[in-house]
């Protein structure tokens, strides 16, 4: 029997992922033809800029040669799910895979926490077709976590990664991510430690400072386009008043994406609430009463994150409760109590009997079949360029995405402390004056995002016929 025949029937079953039992000696892939590696420095060089990094002092990059480090990657997926995150992490091993200098690739199973409990899957030895097939497949393939590590807990994620001769890591994530990054780094630096570290940008709240979007966003953004496509139509079949709340705690990015799908001037939906205004229930009660008087209707997209004037959570004030999530902040997701509750407001006030709330939750992460294609190829890229800055470039830092010309992006790195626990908010000129709407300037920008294939509502346009008895 070969060595890799006895190590595959020595690993064991866990729910969902295979680990290892012990890994096998530690072996070098192939040397690709020099001519195909040059012609790869020159083709993949000539896209993507590194911005100066304050993390790691080393040459220029025009005098910057190769990483010359042997040893394993590490990568992990954190924080929540999208349609797209397989695509990076596909990326990633792909793209590794092909140096010689990469002796493993590992895959920590449930992020930084499978790092700390040595929990790693050996997708050296996956193959490239299986993983095409992960690619295109929602939610975390690695499985997550919500863990925010510390500094001490990141000294220990350091630890296993010298113990296991990890010379590159890869953390896809937020800017929770970012900053566990950042720390390992520092932990490395500090041990001196050779350890390339490089955060790779996902999120469906678009929320990464820096960054002209996030991958994951455009897919939840035209799940939440299309779902208010299709309230609007029921709406306007049945009229009355809906109320949607969509997710976003700081940032109001994917609720304005409900305005996405509008054709018509009454579209729906009428009213947009965004986590960057301060939220009035008074005022909030006035224009949907200005709204259904002008159309008979009114549709609502609300974020779960909207504040009052004194930045308390509106949802706490609605229904007294102060329940806290696993960071210690208010819970938002995994419940219907805002949306509910703005409904039961417009029952009471406005006197209102046709009214409907629905809180689209988890719905909006890694909804199948609804991913945008835009979303994909740089999901995919930015995993590819991560590998690409750490061993052609032997650099740490995070991946961002900047948009050129009417849609284009290219991808820069930045360093770890440009991005790490910062938040983006909605730009002002994305939000009308009245601070219940979005503007021309966010369709602009989003809409391109979106995709291929977006479709549009149509509406009936014969003439009615006259009445004989009435």
């Amino acid at each position: 029997m070969s060595a890799l025949m006895k190590h595959n029937a020595a690993r064991v079953g866990i729910p969902g992922l295979t680990t290892l039992a012990a890994p096998p000696p530690r072996r070098a892939f192939p040397h690709v033809d020099a001519s195909r590696q040059a012609g790869g420095a020159s083709r993949t060089l000539g896209r993507g800029r590194v911005a100066p990094l304050s993390s790691r002092s080393r040459k220029p990059i025009g005098e910057r040669t190769m990483s010359t480090l042997q040893g394993k990657v590490v990568v992990a997926q954190g924080g929540g799910p999208t349609a797209v995150i397989n695509q990076s992490l596909v990326g990633v091993v792909v793209e590794s895979r092909k140096f010689p200098q990469v002796t493993r690739v590992y895959g920590a199973v449930n992020g930084v926490e499978g790092i700390v409990n040595e929990r790693f899957i050996d997708l050296t030895q996956e193959t490239t077709h299986n993983l095409e097939r992960v690619a295109n497949t929602p939610a975390s393939a690695l499985h997550s976590t919500r863990v925010k590590p510390d500094e001490a807990y990141c000294e220990r994620i350091f630890h296993v990664l010298k113990a296991h001769d990890v010379r590159y890591f890869f953390y896809i994530g937020g800017n929770d991510s970012a900053d566990t990054t950042r720390i390992v780094n520092r932990a490395s630096e500090m041990a001196g430690y050779e350890l390339r570290c490089v955060h790779i940008p996902k999120t469906i709240d678009n929320d990464l400072v820096i960054n002209d979007h996030t991958p994951g966003y455009p897919s939840a953004a035209r799940f939440v386009a299309l779902a208010f496509m299709g309230v609007n139509v029921d709406n306007r079949a049945l009229p009355g008043v809906y109320i949607g709340a969509v997710m976003g705690r700081h940032a109001g990015f994917l609720t304005a994406a409900a305005s996405l799908g509008r054709n018509e001037p009454d579209d729906g939906p009428h009213l947009v609430y965004l986590p960057e205004r301060s939220f009035n229930v008074a005022s909030f009660l006035g224009d949907v009463d200005r709204v259904y008087r002008q159309h008979g209707r009114c549709v609502v997209a609300i974020s779960e994150g909207i504040v009052d004037a004194d930045g308390k959570p509106v949802l706490t004030k609605l229904t007294q409760s102060d329940e806290k999530d696993a960071h210690g902040n208010i819970q938002l997701s995994g419940t219907g109590a805002l949306a509910d509750s703005l409904a039961q407001e417009v029952k009471n006030q406005l006197k209102i009997k046709r009214v409907r709330a629905d809180t689209l939750g988890y719905l909006q992460r890694s909804f199948f079949g609804v991913v945008s294609d835009i979303d994909q190829h740089e999901a995919r890229e930015v995993g590819e360029k991560a590998v690409q800055f750490a061993i052609w470039h032997d650099v740490d830092g995070s991946v961002t995405i900047r948009r050129t010309g009417h849609y284009a992006v290219d991808f820069e790195l930045r360093s770890l402390e440009d991005i790490a626990a910062k938040t983006r908010h909605m730009p002002d000129e994305f939000i009308s004056p009245d601070g219940n709407d979005t503007t021309l300037s966010f369709y602009n920008y989003a809409r391109p995002l979106l995709g291929r294939g977006m479709p549009y509502t149509h509406r009936l346009r014969a003439p009615s016929v006259p009445k004989l008895l009435h």
